[in-house]
């Protein structure tokens, strides 16, 4: 069909579509890509080490979270923040693209003794059953999403968190991760090169609508640290 947006949604598709030309661009960033990605686990990305963010750790030891309830990963990669939630006693659902990621999450979990529901699925698929969570947590897929999907994120959101409830971001920061080229030059362009930089004010502005309680960046923690944390990242708390 030549004429086929009727609705937001189709607008939102015909968008994503502008990213899916070859194997360099946005569909690189589907399932296939981060199975490739997760794959080899002895890459040695920072991240894939077994330990929940710093960030988490700090806003749940200082209460600023919920203690425990029903909590969402969104992007929960191989389900290091998923995993040590369930640790302190939440019911989780963690949502990733990849099944490689989703496979190590769930390795995860029986070693640590916990029960984790991982769902394969884009975190925008995601029904109504996927809502009313006193946390919704996301460490890396917010920046990875091209900027009209922030519209979608911000709806997924509105569904998703409790009328009292946290939600605890990571995503990359201005001047030192992540490409800070002006929005409308991914869509000219066709690519979103290796995910979006934003600045404290961008976040604070995105999130508005709910109150922040902290933006700062990621206190970097060393391989042995029992948490992880690089400098390159915002880590923002917001609450409802």
């Amino acid at each position: 069909m030549e004429r086929n947006v009727a609705s937001e949604e189709d607008v939102f598709a015909l968008m994503d579509a502008l990213f899916e030309a070859d194997a360099d661009r946005w569909t690189a960033r589907g399932a296939g890509w981060w199975d490739g990605f997760y794959g080899d686990r002895e890459r040695g990305v920072p991240f894939f080490r077994d330990a929940p963010d710093e960030s988490l750790v700090a806003w749940h030891s200082a209460g600023l979270v919920p203690r425990a309830g029903r909590a969402l990963d969104l992007g929960c990669g191989p389900g290091r923040n998923a995993v040590w939630l369930a640790r302190q006693g939440f019911d989780v659902d963690a949502v990733d693209l990849s099944p490689a990621a989703l496979e190590w999450g769930r390795e995860r979990a029986a070693a640590a003794d916990v029960d984790v529901n991982f769902v394969q699925a884009s975190i925008f698929e995601l029904d109504d059953a996927f809502a009313a969570y006193d946390l919704v947590y996301d460490s890396g897929c917010f920046h990875h999403l091209p900027p009209h999907r922030r519209i979608s994120y911000r709806r997924l959101l509105e569904r998703a968190l409790a009328p009292v409830s946290a939600f605890g971001l990571v995503s990359f920061a201005w001047g030192a991760m992540g490409s800070e080229e002006p929005d409308a030059n991914f869509y000219r362009e066709g690519r979103l090169a290796g995910g979006l930089a934003y600045r404290e004010e961008d976040l604070r502005r995105i999130f508005g609508w709910l109150r922040p309680v902290e933006v700062r960046r990621m206190r970097p923690q060393d391989a042995g640290s029992p948490t992880f944390g690089e400098s390159f990242l915002w880590a923002g708390l917001f609450v409802r």
